[in-house]
């Protein structure tokens, strides 16, 4: 036991110089700082610096215009505004507005250098970029569910499940609701997958999905259930570092992505979740909902599945980007119109699609809505402000998740 509190008491100490090294190298410096009036302060300590500026997507949006699949799409950027230099080489800037109650990401950008915000230890990774984050929560306000409240609280784990498919384990994340350790009781589950170049991990960092789950259970807003967070890259095991390749630099471009293995190999992820916890094994217990390239995996789960979901989410789905054209398993893509009328034969309880009024895949979206509208195919549907960013999805979760199993 001295042993052990020794080498504790080193690594402490240890930790405590590197603290000192990273952290206090010149005056304290608070930042961000949620001002009494709401405005928000940044601070960025750097004596030597020409120019200090912030990106952020609570200040106002840059739009620009990218090539994609042979089209020209536009896309929202954050918004940017500079820094000015005070005393002791602090660099500030306070926000001449109110910031609505959110969930935010930052960073700084000196002489032309991103960097996190040294002062702020709560970071976020969306693939390979880094980002600082500002929660500003408010009661009532529907940040309020991503905040960490003294409720009972769910548990998270990680999970490896063998896939035939890929040939070799893979990784999931799964978050099983208060209670469900001391209990008997079997849940039903809601299967969430993540965008392009995301991972098992993207939901619950990035989409606060664990602290939404609960805070939504807590208040009777939702039914207690198993959720389960998938990773959508069918050749890799799990998220970067987590996996038997060590370092890998994330990508987007990933082998086998949105071309049909990883929809066609869903169905064993269902087995394996159905083996291993207390499920309700049946399709009116299951739900399925994801974003961006999550959403499109979604509708052609759910429509090469068709008794196996009863409530099915697409979120900013990246549907008519050209990807099913150049499918490897063409089959999971082919005779849409067929599959959804199977599908809506079966009389799903949900199917539910949001989309910001500013996302670059709305025309696609509106043009998927018509369809199921000429058919008479019942929906529900949702639009925002904002476009193809995680403010928005968050906002889903938590407009799709209270639907579910009434």
């Amino acid at each position: 036991m001295k042993k052990i509190l020794t080498l504790s008491a080193a690594i402490l100490l240890g930790v405590s110089a590197l603290a000192q090294q990273a952290l206090q190298g010149g005056p304290s410096t608070d930042s961000p700082v949620i001002n009494p009036d709401g405005t928000v302060t940044f601070r960025y300590r750097a004596p030597k610096a020409v120019k200090v500026t912030l990106s952020g997507d609570f200040l106002p949006v840059r739009k620009i215009e990218m090539e994609m699949n042979g089209q020209t799409m536009t896309f929202e950027q954050p918004g940017m505004a500079e820094l000015k230099e005070g005393q002791n080489g602090i660099w500030e800037y306070t926000t001449p507005f109110k910031v609505a109650p959110e969930l935010y990401t930052y960073s700084f950008t000196v002489d032309g250098n991103q960097v996190l915000d040294l002062s702020n230890v709560y970071v976020n990774r969306d693939v390979s970029t880094l980002s600082s984050v500002l929660l500003v929560p408010e009661e009532g306000a529907r940040s309020d569910l991503y905040a960490i409240h003294r409720v009972p609280h769910g548990t998270v784990s990680k999970v490896w499940y063998p896939s035939a498919t890929a040939g070799f384990d893979r990784r999931l994340t799964v978050y099983t609701p208060a209670g469900y350790e001391t209990s008997k009781t079997k849940y039903p589950v809601l299967y969430v997958l993540h965008g392009i170049g995301g991972d098992e991990d993207a939901w619950v960092t990035q989409g606060r999905a664990t602290q939404i789950l609960d805070n939504l259970i807590a208040r009777g807003q939702a039914k207690p259930m198993i959720v389960v967070f998938t990773n959508g890259n069918i050749s890799e095991e799990a998220a970067p570092l987590e996996n038997s390749t060590g370092y890998t630099r994330p990508t987007m471009s990933l082998p086998q992505t949105m071309e049909g293995t990883f929809e066609s190999a869903f169905p064993e992820i269902v087995k394996f979740i159905d083996s291993r916890y207390r499920t309700i094994a049946k399709k009116q217990s299951r739900a399925i909902c994801g974003l961006s390239m999550g959403g499109f995996h979604t509708l052609y789960i759910t429509l090469n599945n068709p008794d196996m979901f009863n409530y099915s989410g697409m979120f900013s789905a990246a549907i008519g980007t050209g990807s099913e054209g150049r499918a490897t398993h063409k089959e999971i893509y082919e005779n849409i119109d067929g599959k959804l009328a199977t599908y809506f034969s079966r009389k799903p309880a949900l199917l539910w699609i949001g989309i910001g009024s500013s996302d670059f895949l709305i025309q696609a979206n509106n043009d998927f809505r018509k369809k199921l509208d000429a058919a008479g195919y019942p929906y529900e549907y949702m639009e925002t402000d904002g476009g193809h960013i995680w403010r928005n999805w968050r906002i889903y979760l938590s407009e799709f998740v209270p639907k579910l199993f009434k």
